[in-house]
């Protein structure tokens, strides 16, 4: 049986380790965080809506501004460069009305059934999945035919708000990961942060009110003294379930 993952990616995968302190004297050249983000931006993501931004904080006052919102941690205060993965919600409408113009772009003559399902798709159900009221009347709707219509078929169990933001926070999440790994195939190093004042991180960048912020990622050379512990999982046995 053919091996599928390839030794490069193994090392990658191995290669990437969260540092918490970076080389002040090794910079990280701009053109590395550029590419990285290039592929950040390819990502897997719910329905191709891309409800993300990745903002880059290069500026050095800026950098200074956001290292004390991050709880003064080491990783914020010694990396080259930030970047901030932020969830954008609210963009659903102009995002499922891109999908859908591409979709029409395509079409030559009449559309096919698959091009009729994806404009069904983005014209009506995106906006099913992802609008909202202040009365709540949009999430209960959607709770009342995912209900009924799972009582017959499997059917995708649609929410509110709380269902909303996994979604995009997870896709959101996916795209950090790529990025990292990215920036550990181009020999340098990263540290994903939790811990930061969002309310502050989110003035500090000026982001709309549907803006939240996924997790911020430290780059810069890794120092052996930014790796606090080896790298420890609990056993396979406990994680990995084969049915």
């Amino acid at each position: 049986m053919e091996i599928l993952q390839t030794d490069a990616f193994a090392a990658i995968v191995e290669r990437r380790h969260s540092n918490r302190v970076f080389d002040a004297n090794i910079e990280v050249p701009d053109e590395v965080i550029e590419s990285a983000l290039e592929q950040a931006v390819l990502s897997p993501n719910s329905s191709n809506m891309q409800l993300w931004e990745f903002h880059w904080i290069a500026d050095l006052a800026m950098k200074e501004a956001l290292a004390p919102l991050c709880l003064g941690q080491s990783a914020a205060r010694t990396a080259q460069h930030l970047v901030v993965f932020v969830t954008r919600q609210g963009l659903w409408p102009s995002r499922a009305k891109w999908n859908a113009e591409l979709v029409k772009a395509s079409i030559t003559g009449e559309p096919n059934k698959g091009q009729k399902m994806a404009l069904d798709y983005y014209q009506r159900l995106m906006p099913l999945v992802y609008r909202n009221d202040i009365f709540g009347l949009n999430t209960l709707f959607r709770k009342t035919v995912c209900f009924f219509m799972g009582l017959r078929k499997p059917f995708m169990r649609l929410g509110g708000k709380a269902e909303q933001r996994i979604v995009v926070h997870k896709s959101c999440a996916l795209a950090a990961q790529t990025f990292m790994l990215a920036i550990a195939a181009a020999d340098f190093d990263t540290c994903p942060m939790e811990g930061f004042d969002a309310k502050r991180v989110k003035a500090l960048l000026k982001l709309p009110a549907d803006a939240e912020i996924g997790m911020i990622v430290a780059v810069g050379k890794g120092t052996a003294a930014g790796i606090y512990t080896g790298r420890n999982r609990v056993p396979l046995a406990q994680v990995i379930k084969k049915h």
